[in-house]
Order: C-alpha cells, then structure tokens, then sequence
C-alpha cells in the first residue's frame, strides 16, 4: 500500500453533554466523550467481564450544533473520524497529550422516543395524575385531600 489510512468508526453511548467552545470568527467546537463496551465470558472464573474504553469526540462548527442540541448524555451514537493527538502546556509548564477523534461524520442511534424519558428525570408533577385504585393512599380514602369543596 502506497497510502495511509486513519479512520475510526465507533458506536458508544455520551457519557456526559456535549460541552461547547465559541471563538470570535462565529466558529465553535463541541466536545463529548463516548463509552464502548466489550464483554466476554473469562474462562478461568467463568463470569462476564465488560472492558469500557472511553473516546473523546471533537466536532466542529454546524455539527457541533446539532450534536449539542440533539445529543445528551446515554444517547448511543455513530462516530466516524481520525485520530488526532494533541500537545499543550498545562498550568504547571508540563507537556501534555490529549488523543482525540475529530469527527467527520455521525449519526444519532437513539430513537426520538426513547430520548424523552431520559431528558426529564423528574417525578410526576400532573395536576391530576391517574393512579390504580390500589395506590389509594389512607388520606386519600378518608377524604383528607385538601380539596376545596
């Protein structure tokens, strides 16, 4: 072969929300990880054993903003890309390497269904929630349920 290749395709879930970084040209970064999994059965103790690698994910401008507006954290995710490896000073004046894959492609893998009971992780609010007559509580059954009339 002549060439080179880098590629990465993944398939993971966020592991938090896409962070964003605006410069002053209206250009802007998106920055997340993702999680993948591999499990297998070790043949010594005979359980399952679940390796998780985690990859940070950079995109850049429109994409970026899509990724941030659609994307949150569990969501499972189609990543293509390369491998960049980055170096900068710290605070301290030492060198320091981050591995990063600037994403070219993605596409979201989590149905718009499934993403609603994740987004709101609040408990019920209703004004008027319906409930089984079994979870009738006592207050409830003795009338003692601040109504007005």
């Amino acid at each position: 072969m002549a060439g080179t290749l880098n590629k990465v395709m993944l398939i993971g879930n966020l592991g938090d929300e896409v962070k964003m970084h605006y410069f002053d040209d209206k250009n802007c970064v998106g920055r997340f990880p993702i999680a993948t999994s591999e499990s297998y059965v070790s043949k010594q103790t005979n359980e399952r054993i679940t390796n998780t690698e985690w990859h940070n994910i950079v995109v850049r401008n429109k994409a970026a903003e899509i990724c941030e507006k659609y994307l949150t954290k569990g969501d499972k995710v189609y990543i293509e890309g390369r491998i960049k490896t980055r170096k900068w000073t710290d605070d301290k004046g030492m060198e320091r390497y981050s591995t990063e894959i600037q994403c070219d492609e993605f596409t979201f893998l989590t149905p718009k269904g499934d993403q609603q009971p994740q987004q709101s992780q609040k408990p019920n609010t209703d004004s008027n929630p319906q409930k089984p007559k079994s979870a009738t509580t006592n207050a409830e059954a003795e009338g003692d349920d601040d109504l007005p009339f």
